[in-house]
């Protein structure tokens, strides 16, 4: 616990540090994005694309005419070539106060944690609030009620951070008033949805003397990174980095200094990754063109947190093949769910941060839809990647999508099931086995006669059904190029079965590539099932 504000600069210059050379050199974001003003807090989103900072002093900011240092929030996109673009000032929501501050950003870019305690938009107070992004606009900050937290922090400066599944919220403050000297505290969001009281992290991180401030938890859950002017670092506050050992969120690893080019001599704060870890986005004094710039560092393995996932995708109608929005829930196989996120109502866009060392369900619900459940098995692990996957969600009374983990029967037969002589209904669909085509061609193989010559027999013994004729795919590859497959696919089915006699015109062809699935997407025996062919009576 801090009880005096005492202003110190650590002499040490060695320390524990991790290496004095975590990249090659300290990269300037150029001129898009620093300017003549301060430039801090830079919040970089998971997939890396998108920028948020802080600009102090700059003339368009909100609170300009009645203070010449006010904050507002800004962002930059990253191009395709690698520059960043034009820095934009957030719109007016964000920037409602003399002082704002962005903290978080979620993984879909779609939650965004800010300065400030507001109710229904209007500002009551310090804390912390949620403001929620739909297409191009913003919601109204809505407060994180955290209890306890007015009668805590007492500092001058104070700021938060949330981890990615965004039930852990990391705060710095100091409890004596008028303080700069910080320690860290969390708070835990429970099941009922109501926040904890905040308690400090422990001694293993916070000191007595010295300020701990801009906590920030990688994607793993487990590697922290923060600013600290203790002994050991290189100049005034320098980046360190620790591990949370276990679930108390009181047991950490010996903070080690990231040592150069990350620290400097300098004043060097505000520390950011993406998913993959690889560079660290920093606010610095060193070698800026204002007073602080963001700037970016390689980091060396000893530096990075663990690897993750980045699951992203679309969600889509399966019968319009449209864009949907749906809530994704995730957590492990068999446990609680320990995060959600919400499909973009406009482009069907989702994305989700996923720590190895677990087997995951992912479940997609939305109103008048069949959920949509899968597993992912992440339990060895491996380096960062990210995958692609767009999820496909079925109208209640369309086909039903099931994960081969949790049973389930969608009215399917097989050939083998039906009787000697049975009548066929309209709307039954049956399934042919053992249809086999040349790797990613559209060629039968000689393997395949036997059960589509019981299709033929099937037939003539009934000369008045009509049948389309299915090609499916499962999701590996591109989804044209799978559409194009089970559509030469389907046509080549159906030229063998009217060499064979079926008169034409009783069959119809038609190749859906991976847009019908049946099974998880997600698993060997899942993506089996949904490479298939299969037929659906349409005239009795």
């Amino acid at each position: 616990m801090k009880k005096l504000f005492i202003n110190v600069i650590a002499l040490v210059l060695a320390g524990n540090a991790i290496g004095q050379t975590q990249g090659k050199e300290v990269i300037n974001l150029g001129n898009q994005v620093n300017s003549v003003y301060h430039e801090v807090r830079p919040t970089i989103s998971a997939d890396g694309q998108t920028l948020y900072f802080v600009v102090e002093g700059n003339p368009k900011n909100t609170g300009y005419a009645s203070d010449k240092k006010s904050q507002d929030i800004w962002y930059s996109k990253l191009a395709a070539d690698g520059s960043w673009s034009a820095a934009t000032q957030a719109p007016k929501v964000l920037n409602a106060l003399p002082n704002n501050a962005i903290f978080w950003i979620s993984a879909d870019g779609k939650r965004a944690l800010i300065r400030g305690a507001f109710v229904d938009g209007k500002y009551v107070g310090r804390g912390f609030s949620m403001v929620h992004r739909d297409g191009d606009e913003w919601s109204k900050p809505e407060k994180l009620d955290v209890p306890g937290y007015e009668a805590l922090s007492k500092d001058i400066y104070s700021g938060g951070f949330l981890t990615s599944d965004g039930k852990h919220l990391l705060i710095y403050l100091s409890t004596e008033k008028n303080s700069m000297i910080n320690d860290i505290y969390v708070s835990h969001l429970g099941s009922d949805g109501k926040w904890s009281r905040p308690e400090s992290i422990g001694s293993d991180v916070n000191t007595f003397d010295y300020d701990e401030i801009s906590p920030f938890m990688a994607a793993d859950g487990v590697t922290m990174y923060f600013a600290s002017n203790r002994p050991g670092g290189l100049g005034s506050h320098d980046i360190w980095m620790t591990r949370r050992l276990d679930e108390s969120w009181k047991k950490w690893s010996t903070p080690v200094n990231l040592g150069a080019p990350i620290n400097t001599p300098k004043w060097d704060a505000y520390f950011s990754l993406d998913a993959s870890g690889e560079y660290a986005y920093l606010s610095s004094a060193e070698t800026a063109v204002g007073g602080v710039d963001l700037v970016k560092v390689k980091l060396d393995s000893s530096a990075r947190p663990n690897a993750v996932v980045l699951m992203y995708g679309k969600m889509i109608n399966g019968e319009s093949k449209e864009p949907m929005s749906a809530t994704l829930f995730y957590g492990e196989v068999g446990g609680e769910d320990e995060g959600n996120f919400v499909a973009d109502p406009t482009t069907g866009d989702y994305k989700m941060v996923l720590p190895y060392g677990k087997k995951y369900t992912i479940r997609a619900e939305a109103d008048k839809f069949n959920p949509l459940s899968d597993t992912i098995d992440l339990t060895v692990v491996d380096a960062y990647k990210q995958i692609h996957r767009d999820l496909y969600l079925m109208p209640e009374g369309g086909v039903k999508v099931v994960s081969p983990d949790g049973g389930g029967d969608d009215g399917r037969r097989k050939m083998d099931e039906l009787e000697e002589g049975e009548q066929l209904e309209e709307g039954e669909i049956i399934t042919l086995d053992n249809i086999y085509f040349v790797f990613a061609k559209s060629y039968l193989i000689s393997e395949s006669y036997t059960e589509l010559d019981k299709l033929v027999r099937l037939m003539k013994a009934n000369p008045t059904i009509s049948i389309e004729l299915s090609a499916h795919t499962d999701w590996i590859g591109k989804q044209s190029d799978n559409l194009k497959l089970s559509e030469d696919r389907a046509i080549a089915t159906k030229e063998y079965l009217e060499a064979k006699g079926v008169e034409m015109g009783r069959i119809t062809s038609k190749g859906y590539g991976e847009l019908k699935p049946i099974a998880s997407n997600m698993t060997p025996d899942g993506r089996q099932k949904n490479r298939r062919v299969e037929f659906l009576v349409i005239k009795k």
